[in-house]
């Protein structure tokens, strides 16, 4: 069991857990995730760890409620516990001395490139932060990537919040007017990711996409995390979950991710019912 020691809401429907997990917060490194169960009869889920204390042995969990799971471990208050947590999984990300690295945000993609961002800067890069997100209410993060960036950009869909438009505007403007871009890292909804490597393509900037697919175990024996990356099968769980967006088949990656969207709606309708119910 791993109890949680802190939790906020940052945004709509956007929560901030630290939970307890002593092993997973002395070995893992920015770019890394967990796959935890909220309960015993509950699913596999992977997510990206934002962050963790060594001393205080609590890692830093960030998630948006988009499916049962996330909503059932959004209702879990400190003091409560997750019935089991694995970790830490996947590759971290590579962090080098590039010189000008961009990080590319939208929404909840921020909580994958948070701790990322801080580690490129610790190696002594320039950043750029480009945050974007629908409108303002879905932005988090903020100010604490603005904190450690040479400069920030900030982007809303609608307008609501910084400029009106796309990150991937912003980003191909910097390009045009000449910014000198070493390496870019992005996260986020997959069209989005997809365009940040459009744009970059033609510079030859070195792009990584941190992908979030479908995954079930963790440790590559399910295959449900599969991405084509240059012609060939990887495994998001062990061989990522970053890769050169360049060569990610997004095309593909959109069409798996979106397999149980059905699925995760009738669970989600159930969820519901069954949380009126028992008020009743």
């Amino acid at each position: 069991m791993n109890k949680i020691v802190h939790q906020e809401t940052l945004a709509n429907n956007i929560k901030k857990i630290e939970v307890q997990a002593p092993l997973v917060a002395r070995k893992a490194l920015p770019g890394q995730f967990v796959v935890l169960r909220v309960d015993e009869n509950g699913e596999r889920i992977p997510l990206t760890i934002a962050g963790t204390d060594p001393a205080r042995g609590t890692i830093t969990i960030i998630f948006q409620e988009v499916g049962t799971t996330t909503m059932k471990l959004g209702l879990l208050k400190e003091g409560e516990s997750i019935a089991n947590l694995a970790g830490p999984l996947g590759k971290p990300v590579e962090v080098d001395h590039f010189g000008q690295v961009c990080i590319v945000a939208g929404g909840v993609g921020a909580a994958f490139l948070y701790w990322m961002a801080q580690a490129f800067k610790a190696r002594g890069n320039r950043l750029i932060t480009i945050l974007g997100a629908r409108s303002q209410n879905l932005l988090v993060l903020e100010k604490e990537l603005q904190s450690i960036s040479d400069t920030f950009i900030l982007t809303t869909d609608d307008g609501s919040k910084g400029e009106k438009g796309l990150v991937t505007t912003a980003l191909a403007r910097l390009l045009q007017q000449g910014e000198k871009i070493d390496y870019v890292l992005t996260a986020g909804p997959i069209p989005m990711m997809k365009q940040v490597a459009a744009v970059t393509r033609p510079y030859g900037i070195k792009t990584v996409a941190s992908l979030n697919p479908i995954m079930v175990d963790g440790t590559g024996m399910c295959g449900g995390c599969r991405v084509t990356v240059g012609g060939k099968v990887k495994f998001a769980c062990v061989d990522g979950p970053d890769f050169d967006a360049h060569q990610v088949d997004f095309e593909e990656l959109a069409r798996r991710n979106s397999l149980y969207h059905r699925h995760e709606e009738i669970s989600r309708q159930r969820f519901h019912q069954c949380r009126l119910q028992s008020r009743t």
